[in-house]
């Protein structure tokens, strides 16, 4: 069995109308760099959006959220911030932002699997 080590997630949130602080989770972002993994995963619950009456362009924030897989890969196309370390990646997308897509504050835990973790955390915080 292999040894668990460290991991960090955020939650992201979804805030349609920010100055209500009113949001839904729509992802998750994880980074262990024991195990030099970075990886995020979001769902856009339609039926979630539609409720807050939102005024969004869904697509635009779809694309929004794709650049942060490419930076979570460290794609080129991520520009400068893809090139950062894994560390600087995560502090970057998880940190506090007062826009339609936020963090939670980050929390810790122990994987042997950061992927399977990830996963997990999805599951169980947005779907």
């Amino acid at each position: 069995m292999q040894d668990k080590v460290t991991f960090e997630y955020a939650i992201i949130r979804l805030v349609p109308k920010v100055e209500r602080e009113e949001f839904f989770n729509i992802g998750v972002i994880l980074f262990s760099k024991r195990k030099k993994f970075l990886g995020v995963k979001y769902k856009i619950n339609q039926k979630k959006f539609d409720a807050y009456s939102c005024d969004l362009d869904l697509e635009a924030i779809n694309n929004y959220l794709k650049s942060w897989e490419l930076i979570c890969k460290g794609d080129a196309s991520a520009g400068v911030i893809g090139q950062f370390e894994l560390s600087d990646r995560f502090r970057w997308l998880a940190a506090s932002r007062s826009t339609i897509i936020q963090s939670s504050k980050t929390h810790a835990g122990l994987t042997d699997n950061p992927e399977k973790e990830l996963k997990a955390i999805f599951e169980s915080c947005v779907l």
